[in-house]
């Protein structure tokens, strides 16, 4: 199983906003420099994440990004399940849908499999998933130019 882009942005995120100090504030155009990835695409991160209640966005002159206690907490497995979402992972009802979906065995089997691979993440917390080593290599993250428009 892979991740979408959109999920994996959405985890790069949530990291390194757990590794920000005490009163850092991150821009989502600087978030998305250090990420390397567009700012049109960060920006929906930061919308879905701040639905979720695990990214706190303030506006203004003093406004950025931060990771909420709750978020801090997550299950990385539930962070993931409410980012993918919980479609086939094979074409079954694709168009033309598959002849073999009324009889096939395959549907269920995935969906055992990605169910397995959430459970599996539930056992990690954001905070364990930027623990040292990681917490270093996110703490060195720098901005770079971000992709997009600038605001």
């Amino acid at each position: 199983m892979r991740l979408t882009a959109f999920t994996d942005v959405s985890l790069r995120l949530v990291m390194r906003l757990a590794v920000a100090g005490d009163g850092e504030l991150l821009t989502t155009r600087t978030a998305a420099g250090m990420l390397a990835v567009p700012y049109t695409h960060m920006a929906k991160a930061v919308a879905r994440l701040s639905g979720m209640g695990i990214v706190e966005t303030r506006r203004g002159r003093n406004g950025g990004l931060r990771l909420t206690e709750e978020g801090r907490r997550t299950p990385v497995g539930s962070i993931v399940r409410a980012l993918e979402g919980g479609g086939d992972l094979a074409g079954c009802e694709d168009d033309p849908p598959c002849p073999l979906r009324a009889a096939c065995r395959l549907r269920g089997a995935l969906r055992d499999a990605r169910e397995a691979f959430y459970s599996s993440l539930d056992t990690v917390t954001v905070e364990a998933l930027v623990a040292p080593p990681t917490r270093d290599a996110l703490s060195l993250l720098r901005p770079e130019r971000a992709a997009g428009p600038s605001a």
